[in-house]
């Protein structure tokens, strides 16, 4: 059997129905049960069997920092794909981040290692690669290193990362993928999926930033056939293009035909963005979303190399303006229905 933790998020749901779809015996690792009906809902993007889908998995409730309800979650699993972890850029969040996403991936680590697991997927993000200072593309050998630059994501992220190559110096077998940004549909007020909202209702400004983007179906893709070859103690990065976010912005507004942005953000109206956005959550207006860690990241360019997954698995990946087209078309169908 095979055990996918964080099954109810963009990778995990998605991982879950390429999963089952292939007969494999599955086990997902959730806090709330509720959320199996998100699950339901990718499904059915893809699938008009999806009822009977989600019957196939065994579904357990509970948490990786919670040993106890971990542990029983290992019985009679051979394979694990690790993908819960917290994304924020929220200050906020920051011990709970750190401590889900580095203590979380240490017990499933030692699990793994103390239950003879055959093989583990860990599920780690580009944000824990080094930097390059000339624009060059980034590989998984660019040197990752500490400074007051980096958010807590991405620190929680290297962190969670050095737990697994830990693990595999104690004898685990294990792979490691790093995705760019992921796209796919159904979690609209979350991640990638709120940029597809935040378009929908009209952009006037965008950013001079640039960076990776990947389909969520090439990441889970990309996952099974690591999973499933002789690979192991290596890391891959998961990037179908590099655009800059003006580009992302006038594909997505093409797709939804809406208005492109058309001016761009200045720096004193991003520092007064957060401004405003700091007052508006201090006083319990509205959640913070723009901080300064969010500006950093919409304002740099970073480019990714997918050379060596391409090499390794001979991977091909869906053109990025098709996966906005397929995203955009299920948003739609979203605003219809409601």
């Amino acid at each position: 059997m095979i055990l996918v933790t964080g099954g109810t998020g963009l990778v995990g749901s998605h991982l879950l129905y390429d999963l089952v779809k292939n007969n494999k015996s599955v086990r997902a690792l959730i806090r709330n049960r509720e959320k199996i009906n998100l699950v339901k809902k990718i499904f059915s993007y893809y699938s008009d069997d999806s009822e009977n889908l989600i019957q196939k998995i065994d579904w357990v409730e509970g948490d990786i920092l919670d040993l106890y309800s971990l542990e029983k979650s290992f019985k009679d699993i051979r394979n694990v794909y690790h993908c819960a972890a917290i994304v924020s850029f929220n200050g906020k969040d920051k011990s709970e981040m750190i401590n889900a996403n580095v203590q979380g991936t240490e017990n499933v680590v030692n699990l793994c290692l103390n239950n003879n697991i055959e093989k583990l997927c860990h599920v780690s993000s580009i944000a824990s690669l080094g930097i390059t200072l000339n624009g060059e593309l980034i590989d998984e050998n660019s040197k990752w290193t500490s400074s007051k630059n980096r958010s807590t994501y991405s620190i929680s992220k290297y962190e969670s990362e050095m737990e697994i190559w830990r693990g595999i110096q104690e004898g685990l077998n294990a792979v490691i993928v790093n995705p760019s940004v992921i796209l796919g549909p159904g979690f609209w007020n979350s991640g990638s999926g709120s940029l597809f909202t935040k378009a929908a209702k009209g952009m006037k400004y965008f950013t001079n930033g640039a960076t990776g983007f990947v389909d969520v179906r090439d990441v889970t893709e990309s996952m099974i056939r690591l999973m499933e070859s002789d690979i192991s103690a290596e890391r891959f990065i998961l990037n179908a293009e590099n655009l800059s976010y003006k580009d992302f912005f006038d594909k997505t507004s093409d797709a939804m035909n809406i208005a492109k942005p058309r001016k761009e953000a200045s720096r004193k109206l991003l520092q007064l963005a957060v401004f405003l956005d700091t007052i508006a959550g201090s006083l319990g207006i509205k959640k913070r979303e723009i901080t300064k860690e969010v500006i950093k990241s919409s304002t740099s360019v970073s480019k990714y190399s997918n050379e060596k997954v391409k090499m390794a698995i001979g991977k091909s990946f869906i053109p990025i303006e098709k996966s906005i087209g397929d995203i955009a078309e299920k948003f739609k169908k979203k605003l219809t229905i409601s």
